[in-house]
């Protein structure tokens, strides 16, 4: 197996990704001999552990798979600039706003593979087949376990209590986790409902703080008791840290479910390779690929066949809100003029 670092592609698109980096994992000839075919794949994901299913999709196929890095709004300006020229087959990227943004400008394809739609439900991928889950978080309440008992939390609502004024920690609202978390309660609520609940947290005079793992290291120093994160960063932390004072408690099992985010992909509209492209998500999807996903960052596999790692399978299981996470991207809009309104900054 080699791993090479390649040059940046030509022409107007080296400009829109300052330090990204493209890889090949060329694992020889596949089962037929000769040169391998290939697939190109832009990824946001590539600090997330996802070279064991690249590296085994290739074993198993003999395509060879070149991988483009960079942050989702660096692969989305690319595709835009490089239209029908780019070699791009797939796009992986984080948050399902970010997918549903790159279908609605037509960036991606419609894909009618049985295997994909029979791995990934239907809540955690696009309604016309665009973009489809592989990885899963949810993002729900996250507690200091020496200062805070479980029976004492119910619902993302209850955060406005007056019991947690000056002890909330949230994300800042401009960032997309955040956005897409109030996108999907939009979608299921209504936006009074969910402005009520934002202003109930804005009442509580939470500490603002942009980044999940602060927010877990500041529930665990006592700087606030409760917070909102993703729970692949607490799985990272208690990895290195099994003494590390913070639980999950997942917020509104009593009514609509704890809301979730995804990592996902889809073929580009654009495919040179795309039977190459197809095959590359069919087996991301598959029972063997989620698990290694899971296993390298923490996250739920989007399949619901593939096993859990061992860390967060200790927290135990939860029921999820059901609502289609497409709402990220349809609601992104309305989610942040909310934030405004409600003084969430």
């Amino acid at each position: 197996m080699g791993i090479n670092t390649m040059g940046e592609a030509s022409g107007s698109a080296r400009g829109l990704l300052v330090g990204v980096v493209a890889v090949v994992i060329a694992l020889g000839a596949g089962a037929g001999g000769g040169e391998a075919s290939e697939v190109v794949v832009y990824s946001a994901r590539s600090h997330y552990g996802q070279e064991p299913a690249i590296e085994a999709f290739t074993r198993k196929t003999g395509i060879q798979v070149k991988i483009f890095g960079g942050n989702s709004s660096e692969l989305f300006e690319r595709l835009r600039a490089e239209g029908d020229k780019t070699p791009a087959d797939v796009l992986i990227t984080v948050d399902a706003g970010n997918l549903w943004n790159a279908a609605r400008a037509g960036l991606l394809s419609r894909v009618d593979s049985p295997e994909v739609l029979a791995a990934i439900p239907a809540s955690l991928r696009d309604p016309e087949h665009r973009w489809f889950a592989l990885t899963m978080r949810a993002r729900t309440i996250m507690y200091n376990t020496k200062k805070v008992r479980p029976e004492e939390l119910s619902t993302y609502e209850a955060l406005g209590d007056p019991r947690w004024k000056g002890r909330l920690c949230l994300r800042t609202s401009g960032y997309v986790y955040s956005q897409s978390f109030l996108a999907t309660l939009i979608k299921r609520h209504g936006e009074p409902r969910v402005e009520a609940m934002v202003r109930g947290w804005v009442a509580n005079t939470p500490t603002l703080i942009n980044g999940d793992t602060k927010i877990l290291e500041a529930v665990a120093a006592g700087q606030c008791d409760v917070g909102l994160a993703n729970t692949y960063y607490l799985g990272r932390i208690l990895a290195k840290d099994p003494t590390f004072p913070v639980a999950p408690f997942w917020a509104n099992q009593q009514t609509t479910g704890t809301h979730v985010n995804i990592s996902g992909a889809g073929v580009t509209a654009h495919a040179k390779n795309r039977s190459n492209a197809v095959k590359l998500i069919e087996f991301l999807a598959s029972p063997e690929a989620q698990q290694m996903f899971a296993d390298a960052n923490f996250e739920y596999p989007a399949n619901p066949q593939a096993a859990v790692n061992p860390i967060i399978a200790r927290w135990g299981k939860f029921t999820q809100d059901d609502t289609n996470v497409a709402a990220a991207g349809e609601f992104q809009a309305a989610a942040t003029r909310l934030a405004d309104r409600a003084g969430y900054r």
